[in-house]
């Protein structure tokens, strides 16, 4: 929904914490859940939608006629599309995904060409004077990438996608940016890996076949604020270095990750957050501010203990922006400070997008209420928050 007209931002929730791989799915989802959630928070108003769509979606809605279906439901239930999660590429519920979220990435044309489907998808549903975002990958998962060819063949597949996102804006008037989402352990995992890669890799590269101004507006950051908090970045910090560096951000991802202290009963209550789906990374501070990573969190559970310099984990487990505190854990949600929520009302972006996609794999008590209330609960603080 539009929550600001000077500068315009729209604020959404991610339908990635429905499940659903096909758009029957997805539709279904959204007539459940997404119209209840509407009516507890947008007070009548339109309200944008924060789609996902795996592969497999994507082609169902560009079979003929689906996409004028979509407008019709979308115009007749009062919401409207403007950005689209086009991170996981196929399934992303009931059953491990881990790493393979990253699959296939930036190397390949598989990535691409669903990414192109994806924006022409968006620029089919974009209402007239809204621009609309693709969030995607971090390029890759860190381990992958170990040739300067891999780097080439990432930003080559990049230029293809802002060339064709500056045809659909030439030939539509629709103005659609995608946003790499840095995140842990990933190739593009801190502020200074995401300004390097765009700088020297994309603009220095790309810039040889493609205008870099044509980039700068096609293809610019995702901002998941669980994500910069967990590599112990300051969220207003990390934006004042991107608008420094003209990097566009294309989304921000209002989200938290659970932190705690390196003792005892933090880790003990950790366990419960254990579960086989979603990679879950681990970050902690020591004593003298070194920073210890670990790709999963059986892997942080089983070491920690051992690190007795480590004084504070935080862990890539999204929770509820409203669930400051669970028992002896705490969330990143303090670190969405009002500097931070004062940049975002000057325009550091115009979309926001809550994503808490973790909701099914949460302990119980976390998800009492049910997901409807969880997800309006979390619209009412962070509202809260925006005044």
């Amino acid at each position: 929904m539009r929550i600001s007209d000077s500068p315009p931002i729209h604020l959404t929730y991610c339908l990635n914490v429905h499940k659903g791989e096909t758009w029957r799915e997805n539709l279904a989802a959204i007539r459940e859940y997404t119209l209840a959630v509407k009516d507890r928070v947008a007070d009548g108003k339109p309200f944008g939608l924060g789609l996902r769509l795996s592969h497999t979606a994507a082609q169902e809605l560009l079979a003929p006629g689906k996409l004028d279906e979509a407008r019709d439901f979308f115009g007749a239930n009062n919401v409207y599309a403007f950005t689209i999660n086009g991170f996981p590429y196929g399934r992303f519920h009931d059953g491990p995904v881990k790493e393979n979220v990253y699959r296939p990435d930036w190397r390949t044309t598989k990535r691409r060409d669903y990414t192109l489907d994806l924006a022409k998808i968006l620029a089919g549903l974009l209402p007239e004077g809204v621009d609309g975002s693709i969030s995607t990958v971090p390029c890759s998962f860190k381990p992958w990438i170990t040739t300067d060819t891999d780097v080439e063949q990432m930003v080559a597949h990049l230029v293809d996608c802002a060339r064709s996102l500056h045809e659909i804006h030439d030939s539509t008037g629709k103005e659609i940016h995608l946003g790499l989402e840095p995140e842990p352990c990933c190739y593009l995992e801190t502020t200074g890996d995401a300004i390097r890669f765009i700088n020297d890799s994309l603009f220095r590269l790309g810039g040889k076949k493609l205008s870099e101004e044509i980039l700068r507006r096609h293809i610019g950051l995702c901002f998941d604020t669980c994500h910069v908090a967990i590599q112990f970045e300051e969220l207003a910090g990390s934006l004042r270095r991107y608008e420094g560096e003209g990097i566009r951000i294309s989304k921000i991802q209002v989200s938290a990750a659970l932190r705690g202290h390196c003792t005892a009963a933090p880790l003990e209550e950790l366990k419960a957050f254990d579960e086989p789906v979603y990679l879950h990374q681990v970050k902690a501070r020591t004593a003298s501010n070194e920073i210890l990573s670990w790709d999963d969190l059986p892997e942080a559970l089983r070491e920690l203990p051992k690190r007795a310099d480590a004084r504070e984990m935080r862990v890539h487990f999204h929770v509820p922006l409203f669930v400051e505190k669970y028992w002896a854990l705490g969330s990143t949600a303090s670190t969405l400070t009002p500097e931070f929520f004062a940049q975002v009302r000057k325009g550091a972006t115009s979309h926001l997008e809550i994503e808490t996609y973790t909701f099914d794999v949460l302990p119980e008590d976390l998800q009492a209420g049910g997901i409807t209330h969880s997800i309006a609960s979390e619209f009412d603080w962070l509202l809260g928050k925006l005044k």
